[in-house]
């Protein structure tokens, strides 16, 4: 392990010790080779750069897709007392030339810049004329055409090994299955990269996931149940189903924002500075927020509506519990979301090969939706990762899923939709298996099928279950240009001849038993609250006097820290892990003071 770095990681940031593989890849950079990291979220990837950034001689570029991003990173950095800056389109004129002229002057450790700005000839020409410690591709799997995150500007970062050849490149990113990993590599030229794979189990995180029966409300008792007061994310896919989401949870006493890239730039800025800075905020958004929030004590992502595949998915639900404390991954999805999400894969203007990968993407989400074993054990072999054991932190682990034989029922939905002349959507196909009399069934006369009320012993929500996994699985399409019609595959055949048997999973309606209270492994004690409260106090005032997020002074587990141990000096207070010497410096006399009060009681 390199000393040097190991000391800039006490001094500077705090930590005592290196996670593996942050001490590897220090060590690469430092020594002028090149890298290629997958760390799952809140694994300490910035890390990675950061301090090779500050042993290395010049400044250390930092390519970032997101402004927001980039002023969290550059605030953080400036509280340690580290020389960083941004150049992006939330600079005028002046300041960006501030900006620049300490680039020029040897005065930056770190400098973010976004990859079109970066790809401009006359930022490349001042990049040629200063020393450059590295270059650092934040969020590598924006480079992947076939990703969930695709940006067009990270396709010209090439650029950087032929232009900076003797300069050391690290790509890193916390999602990428085998195809992405092997694309960022070509893509960014760095097959000759030392490549390292950290594993992605966030073993914090309880997965959850279950059918939707009515959505909002199955919402609202998740949460007034497990997160009273904590903050959240909360995934949709549309615009509008954010902003009325938002505004339905407001009504009902919870303090909710929108999010999404409709709302106008300022709105968003506040929204997000509320989520960071404040507590119990609840964030409804699409797929546009999150990326880099380094909010450490996110409870819950919630997901109203299905991800287009596990990359989304795993990505969204990782900015939960980044401080390594119990948090919550909680879905509900139905049949709608999956024909929604077929449908919209349909229309794409996108090329036969890309529909094909995205189609293969979505039905490894749906596989993970519907399988009757640990899904943690599933995500990771996405990622191929292995985990020998089932996890015991999921629904399916704790809650196990009944399965039974749905082969008769599977044979009586799939030949209603044959006698139905493959022309009706779930809901007419579930009314003519019921017998009920419908306007509609009067109108096409099927009453007289053969297939008439002849799946009375299951309900309406079953039935929904059956054509949900039918469609799952592969054997029934939702044809768009029919309105949604459902379709026969070629699949259903060895099903509707008696060759095959199906098994199906017994959707659970009741609440999944916790494996533990999350507030026991995040709460304070109760005799300690009034000296958690008066901590808290001061990092929220600290932190509105400098204008950045509370977590940004001290993180909740560096403060509990504090609380047990009750250092009465500043050497006790900088043994603590998060407590560098800049924010001793900065704000060590204070927290010791309100650290005082409560150890003469």
């Amino acid at each position: 392990m390199n000393k040097t770095a190991l000391s800039v990681l006490n001094t500077v940031f705090g930590y005592p010790e290196f996670r593996s593989p942050q001490d590897e890849v220090i060590d690469t950079i430092i020594n002028g080779d090149n890298a290629l990291v997958l760390m799952p979220t809140g694994g300490g990837k910035s890390l990675c750069y950061q301090i090779p950034a500050l042993i290395r001689s010049g400044c250390a570029i930092v390519i970032s897709p997101l402004i927001a991003l980039m002023q969290d990173q550059v605030n953080a950095l400036t509280q340690l007392g580290v020389n960083a800056s941004f150049l992006n389109s939330s600079l005028d004129k002046n300041q960006a030339f501030e900006v620049e002229q300490a680039l020029r002057q040897g005065q930056l450790d770190l400098l973010y810049i976004a990859p079109e700005r970066l790809t401009q000839p006359r930022m490349l020409s001042l990049l040629q004329q200063c020393p450059i410690a590295l270059f650092a591709i934040d969020e590598a799997h924006c480079v992947s055409q076939w990703g969930h995150d695709f940006r067009a500007d990270y396709l010209q970062l090439s650029l950087l090994h032929q232009q900076f050849p003797l300069v050391p490149r690290i790509a890193l990113t916390a999602t990428a299955d085998p195809r992405t990993h092997k694309e960022i590599s070509e893509r960014l030229q760095l097959d000759d990269a030392k490549h390292f794979v950290a594993g992605f189990d966030r073993p914090n995180i309880q997965y959850r996931i279950s059918q939707k029966q009515n959505a909002r409300q199955q919402l609202l008792s998740f949460i007034r149940s497990e997160h009273e007061n904590d903050a959240g994310i909360i995934y949709c896919l549309s615009r509008k189903k954010t902003e009325e989401t938002a505004k339905w949870l407001c009504q009902q006493g919870l303090q909710a924002l929108p999010y999404h890239a409709g709302l106008a730039t300022d709105v968003k800025e506040r929204h997000q500075n509320r989520f960071l800075r404040e507590d119990s905020i609840i964030i409804v958004a699409t797929i546009a927020f999150g990326m880099g929030i380094d909010k450490p004590d996110v409870r819950f992502v919630a997901h109203l509506d299905l991800p287009k595949s596990i990359e989304s998915y795993y990505q969204e639900t990782g900015r939960a519990g980044r401080d390594g404390q119990a948090a919550n991954a909680w879905m509900v999805y139905g049949l709608q979301d999956v024909i929604k999400l077929k449908q919209m894969l349909d229309k794409s203007e996108s090329g036969e090969q890309q529909k094909r990968i995205e189609r293969q993407r979505l039905d490894a989400m749906l596989g993970l939706c519907e399988i009757t074993t640990c899904r943690r054990q599933t995500l990771l072999h996405y990622f191929d990762e292995h985990l020998a054991q089932p996890c015991g932190n999921c629904d399916t682990c704790i809650t196990p899923v009944q399965k039974w034989d749905g082969t008769d029922a599977a044979r009586k939905a799939l030949s209603c939709v044959y006698r139905t002349g493959q022309r009706f959507g779930v809901s007419h196909l579930i009314d003519v298996l019921l017998g009920k009399n419908t306007a509609k069934i009067e109108q096409f006369q099927h009453q007289q099928l053969s297939t008439f009320a002849i799946g009375i012993e299951l309900d309406i929500q079953q039935w929904h279950s059956v054509f949900r996994q039918l469609v799952s699985r592969g054997y029934i399409y939702a044809d768009m240009d029919s309105y949604g019609a459902f379709k026969l595959t070629d699949k259903c055949r060895p099903l509707l001849r008696g060759e095959e048997n199906i098994e199906l999973r017994k959707d659970n309606t009741e609440k999944v038993k916790k494996k533990k209270s999350l507030k026991s492994t995040t709460a304070i004690p109760e005799e300690a609250q009034p000296f958690w409260e008066a901590l808290r106090a001061l990092r929220k005032r600290l932190a509105d006097e400098h204008g950045i997020p509370p977590f940004t002074v001290f993180h909740d587990s560096t403060m509990k820290e504090m609380i047990s141990t009750s250092p009465t000096n500043r050497d006790e207070l900088l043994s603590i892990s998060g407590v560098g010497l800049s924010k001793l410096d900065k704000y060590g006399e204070q927290f010791l003071a309100v650290i005082a009060q409560f150890n003469r009681r």
